[in-house]
């Protein structure tokens, strides 16, 4: 008996498509196999370009719109991360230079994540780690928490022992040539943190 062998052809751009539409812009390793992909169909939609290995198992389609590679991986992978500090003070334009790492507050006691993106880990108080969060989009499924321009100003000033003068003061400057702001803004929320107010009432008396 002569013994016959089928060959499957493979899979084409068609598949491909398909697979896009199943997936979204962005997927992790995880919800690609769950989906039906083998490991083989994974690594040659990587090695041929089609999608963008970001870290930590997460993957975008390389044609996907534009976005912050970094941003969409730390927002797939830490749900409660939340941008602060020099990063947001950058991001509320209220500081000229741009950190080489993105700086990302976790609640105290959170694992530490591993992250292909450059980021500084800081570890804030589970009481007041909420104080002042909000959330942004990143183009991406998950949005990620950043803090308001005050709380950052806040965590800057009372953080300047290890974080730096400068920059804390060259936001605050910024800050207070905003129109409709007021230094009781900022005193109400530094209240909410040991020592805090002490610390802002010296960086006004400088400035004022």
């Amino acid at each position: 008996m002569t013994r016959m062998w089928v060959v499957f052809p493979p899979m084409g751009r068609g598949e491909d498509r398909d697979a896009r539409s199943l997936l979204g812009d962005t997927f992790t390793y995880g919800e690609a196999r769950r989906a039906g992909f083998g490991d083989s169909r994974i690594y040659r939609l990587r090695d041929r370009g089609d999608i963008i290995a970001l870290g930590g198992g997460v993957y975008r389609w390389a044609d996907a719109p534009p976005v912050d590679h970094d941003l969409i991986e730390i927002s797939e992978r830490v749900p409660m991360a939340t941008i602060c500090l020099e990063t947001a003070l950058a991001r509320h334009h209220l500081i000229d230079s741009i950190p080489a790492a993105i700086d990302i507050a976790v609640p105290r006691a959170s694992p530490r994540p591993k992250l292909s993106a450059p980021i500084r880990l800081h570890q804030f108080n589970q009481r007041t780690f909420e104080l002042g969060r909000q959330t942004m989009g990143v183009g991406g499924r998950q949005k990620i928490g950043i803090y308001s321009p005050e709380r950052s100003l806040v965590d800057a000033i009372r953080l300047a022992h290890r974080e730096g003068s400068d920059i804390a003061f060259e936001a605050l400057r910024n800050w207070l040539d905003l129109p409709g702001r007021s230094p009781a803004q900022l005193i109400g929320m530094a209240r909410q943190f040991p020592n805090a107010e002490a610390s802002l009432r010296h960086a006004l008396e400088v400035l004022l």
